[in-house]
Order: structure tokens, then sequence, then C-alpha cells
């Protein structure tokens, strides 16, 4: 029996993680593929039992792990991003939730010929869409900022008002019919936010005392938080049911907008856990589908499903964003952007063994029903999402630009030729006089120390994708590189050599990834640029190729970037070699003695 437990667990955990990197190699939904392989692992192959491998644990677990993830999302959650779309925002989640409710469950009822109370309640569990599946799509989209605070406000916001509706609709179910049923849903609703937000505010602030009195160690740090969420969502439960989401929301929100304390580590811890909990749980709930389920797929499953993307959402956004601030270009992108995710599977879940239990003929039809739709939306969305923002040119999918930490003469040299090949660029110092500079050029600039909280917040990320750190100062251009390796990745992090820099040394791997060549530190650039080199674009053609360059303006020369023909950016490092080929652009350092050979 503990063999076959660990066996179980072994295939959820490494099947999780594995899919989680062929997605990434692939460059398609992990959701997707998430579903796809809890299915064969369930009913296809019979490798794993959920019920019988955690028996009554599994929905408990499941629905504090949505905590969990909820909570990390919140922490997501800037209240800088409300004045560009706060008011969509909170009509999306309002009027634009009750609309896709209505329309869902008039589709369930009339479509699906659904009893009219399970059709409301699928209406209720297929209106949210989630963190779980809005994040990834996201960060593989990259659409403009703007765009991606509504997706990610909506998506985390909406899952416990959903939650909390299905949950209302569930006791109606079960109570039946009351003349005081307006009143009852008012008294429920209200009381469910109250204590949600009371007990989540309560907790994130009593978490701040202790971490800004130092009464938590550092190494404890991420695991009182996690224990907090726990405890929050708990309570907030007993008070009043299915609140704890809301409480683990709340809680994420208030500790990602507070001052006191840096909850940096924690976000990052919650990342982490957030990866192999969402791994785990589409699994998880994808193998307890049967393979009769799939019967349920018929021509009114497929109309309903079209109900919803074609009609429902596109509905609710542009009776949400008719403001002026909103292009029509941006609305059909929100329009077409609603992947249902892991709360609907949740919820669909623990509300089908209750109505099973209490002997509703249909409920054995919520669970098989809603994830043929989230597969579906991930499915449409996810495959559609990253060609139609392209199309509507409302994203940035492979960020080209840099961020470049350091705005002195020859850094602003170098940004003026980036920024003339039609590449973003961003300038980032603590110097006024040199932002003052760059600003006169034009360049979008942060001015302060990037290390802190305040960098992450304000720096515009729009069309960059790469960082190059080249102050003066060796340990600010190595702790830069470790900063904005959660933003941009370890591969696009680079920084100019250390004065004292040694290959192979025990430190490498907590240095961004070396510029250029060794020998090419700050004191020696910007030797070369005050006795007179320049930064120069050349364009290599099979006349003049790279050996012609090379030639010319000799080994002195540092070449710095290549761009190809397609536009792709890439920065010459010293753990990389690229040979500059006919069509491309290469930007290098030359001396003006070499150009006059």
């Amino acid at each position: 029996m503990a063999e076959n437990i660990l066996f179980g667990l072994a295939i959820i955990i490494v099947g999780g993680i594995a899919v989680q990197w062929l997605a990434w190699r692939l460059r398609v939904p992990s959701i997707l593929l998430l579903l796809i392989t809890g299915f064969f692992i369930g009913p296809v192959l019979n490798l794993i039992d959920p019920d019988r491998l955690f028996g009554d644990l599994l929905l408990p677990i499941v629905s504090l792990t949505v905590a969990i993830i909820l909570f990390e999302g919140g922490l997501t959650l800037k209240f800088k991003e409300l004045p560009a779309a706060g008011s969509v925002i909170l009509k999306l989640v309002s009027v634009g939730f009750m609309i896709t409710w209505v329309i869902i469950t008039a589709g369930a009822y009339y479509i699906l010929g659904l009893e009219f109370g399970i059709a409301a309640l699928l209406g209720a569990i297929l209106s949210v869409t989630g963190p779980t599946v809005i994040g990834p799509l996201l960060r593989h989209v990259r659409p403009y900022a703007k765009l991606n605070s509504v997706l990610k406000w909506e998506g985390i916001i909406i899952d416990p008002l959903g939650a909390m509706l299905a949950v209302l609709i569930f006791e109606v179910l079960l109570i039946g019919e009351s003349v005081n049923l307006p009143l009852v849903a008012l008294e429920f609703v209200a009381r469910t936010l109250f204590v949600g937000i009371t007990v989540g505010f309560i907790f994130a602030v009593t978490l701040v005392q202790l971490l800004k009195k130092y009464w938590v160690p550092d190494f404890l740090q991420n695991p009182v938080a996690l224990m907090f969420i726990i405890i929050a969502f708990t309570i907030s439960n007993i008070f009043q049911v299915e609140s704890g989401l809301m409480a683990a929301t709340v809680m994420g929100i208030t500790l990602a907008n507070q001052r006191s304390v840096s909850v940096a580590h924690i976000i990052e811890f919650k990342e982490n856990l957030r990866v192999l909990l969402i791994s785990g749980l589409f699994i998880l709930l994808a193998a307890r589908l049967d393979l009769s389920d799939l019967a349920q797929i018929n021509i009114w499953l497929v109309i309903f499903i079209l109900l919803i993307v074609i009609v429902a959402r596109p509905a609710a956004v542009f009776l949400s964003t008719m403001e002026k601030r909103f292009i029509w270009r941006e609305r059909v992108f929100l329009a077409f952007m609603a992947p249902r995710g892991i709360v609907a599977a949740a919820v669909a879940s623990v509300f089908a063994l209750n109505l099973e239990e209490a002997g509703n003929p249909q409920a054995e039809l919520l669970v098989p029903l809603t994830f043929i739709i989230i597969i579906a939306t991930v499915a449409i969305y996810g495959l559609s999402a990253s060609p139609l923002a392209k199309r509507l040119k409302v994203a940035h999918p492979n960020p080209q630009g840099i961020l470049i930490i350091g705005a002195h003469s020859w850094a602003r040299a170098l940004a003026k030729a980036i920024s003339a090949e039609g590449f973003h660029v961003r300038l980032a110092d603590t110097n006024w006089e040199n932002i003052t500079a760059s600003r006169m050029d034009g360049f979008n600039t942060f001015y302060g120390n990037v290390l802190s909280g305040r960098a992450l917040d304000t720096i515009d990320f729009d069309g960059i994708g790469q960082l190059m750190a080249i102050t003066a100062n060796d340990e600010i251009n190595t702790l830069a590189s470790l900063h904005f390796i959660e933003v941009f990745g370890r591969s696009k992090v680079y920084q100019l050599a250390p004065k004292k820099h040694k290959e192979g040394d025990e430190f490498e791997y907590l240095k961004g990834r070396i510029l250029f060549n060794e020998k090419a530190n700050f004191g020696y650039i910007s030797s070369k640029y005050a006795t007179g080199a320049t930064i120069k674009a050349t364009h290599i053609t099979n006349e003049f190729d790279f050996d012609s360059f090379k030639k010319l303006y000799g080994d002195s020369a540092i070449p710095i970037l290549l761009i190809s023909e397609s536009k792709e950016l890439s920065i010459f490092s010293t753990d990389g070699k690229m040979i500059p080929k006919d069509g491309q652009t290469l930007i290098s350092i030359v001396d003006p003695v070499a150009e006059k050979k």
C-alpha cells in the first residue's frame, strides 16, 4: 500500500515538472499539456487513482492548494496599476461577471438541457478565469502593461467571487425555494465578503508587524508566511463557508502593497511553490475523470463552448470597456482571453460530490462538463492569444529591448545606437546628471537604486527583454544581475567583466553573463571611449564580411550587439560565440585610429 502511494505521488510530481519543462520548450500553454497528461496517467493508463490515493483528504488538499495559489496571485497585484485600468477591472468583476454568469446559465439550461439550478451552478463555476491559466499565458504573450494589469487583476479577484456565487447557488439547491431568498442571498454575500476581507487583512498586518520587529528569523520567514496563509484560510472558512479564498487573496494584496517590510523573498518562494502546486493539481484533478465522460462531447456541447467564447466573454468585455482609454484593438484582445482554470475544476469537484450525496441526478455531469470546457478554452485561447496579440499589435511576444543599468556617456551612446535600430531602451542610474542627460536625449529612465523594490514597480518593462549592467561598480552590476534574473531569466542578464574576474571561480554562478570579452571591464571601455573610440553600427554584407570588419578595425574593436534581418537582437558574451553573417548588423566599439586605415 505504501509503495502504491509513493508511486502515485512520484508520478504526479515528476510528471508535472516534466510537462512544465516540455511546455516551455514547445512554447505552448502548460495547463493544456498538464490536463492531457493527467487524463492519460489516470483513466487511460490507470497509473493513479486520486480518490483512492488521497481518500477523504483529496478535496481539502485541493481547496487549501487553491488558497495558496490565490495568495501568490495577490502578491502580484499592485495598486499603482489601478489608475490606468481600475474602473475597467471593477466593471469586469462585477457587471462583466454577472453578464457572463447569466449567458452561460441560459446556455446550460437551453442548449445542454440541464435543470435550472444545476445550470446556474455551472454558470457560476465557468464564469471565473484564474491566475493558474492567465499567468502563464500572459508570460507567454506579454501584452502591453495596461492589458496585462486588467487580465491579471480580473483573473485573481474573480476567483473568490465565483466561488462565493457557486456556494450561494449550492446552498439554494440544498434548502430549496424560500420566500426570503433575496434577503438570504444578500446576507450571505455580505457576510462572506466581510469575513474574508477582514481575516485576510488582519493576518497580513500581523505578519508585517512580526517581520518589522524582527521576531521571525530570515530562515523561517517563508515557512511562517505559509503558516499564516493556512491559518487565515482555515479560520475564515470556519466563520463563513468558502470565504477562505477571499481571505487568501486579500492577504496577498495587502502584503504586496505595504511598504514597511520587503516581501520579495516570500514572493519568490511562493512563485516556486505555485509551479509545483499547479502541476500537481491539474494532473490530479484530470486523473479523476473517466473515459465514459468523453460521451458528453457532442454538437450541443460544441455550441455551448462557442457561446462561452464568442458571445459571453465579448459581451462582458465590450460592456465593461466602453470608456475611451481602451481602443478597439485592446478591447478585441480582452474579449478573446478568458481561459478557465483550477478554481473552476476544484469548485466543480467539491460541489458535484456533495450534490451526488444529496441525490441530485444531474450532479455527475458537473465535473466532466467543467473539465471538457477547461480543456477547450485553454486550447482555444492558449493557441490563439499570441497570434491574435501580434495581429492586433498589442503585445511584445518576444521583447528584444534592453534595460541598461548605468547612464554615463558611453552607455547613452550605446542606447542611441540600439534605439536607432528600432529597439526599446531603458536607462537607470543613481546619478541625477546622467539621468538628466538621458532624458534630454529622449530616453525613458529610472532615477534611483535598481535594487530597491520600487525599481521593479516603477520601471516600464514594455518591450524590454534583456539587461546590461554596465556601471563602474562591479558589486552593483552583480547585484543588479541577480535582482533582475526573476524578471528576464538568467540567460538574458549580462554584466561587465569585474576588474578581477576569473572564469570558473567559485562564485561564477552568482554573476550575470559576462559581456563582450574578459578584458572589457568598465575602466577599459571608458578609457577607449575617452580617447576617441565610438560606438558604430556596421551592416555586414558579402562584400564587407566579418573578416573585412576585423581587417579594417583590428583586434581592438569590441563587438557588442548583433541584429539579424528578422530583428532578433543578440548580445556578445564570453560564454557564447557569434559570427556576424550577411544581412546582419553589428554594433561595436571601434577606435578612431583604425577608421583611418
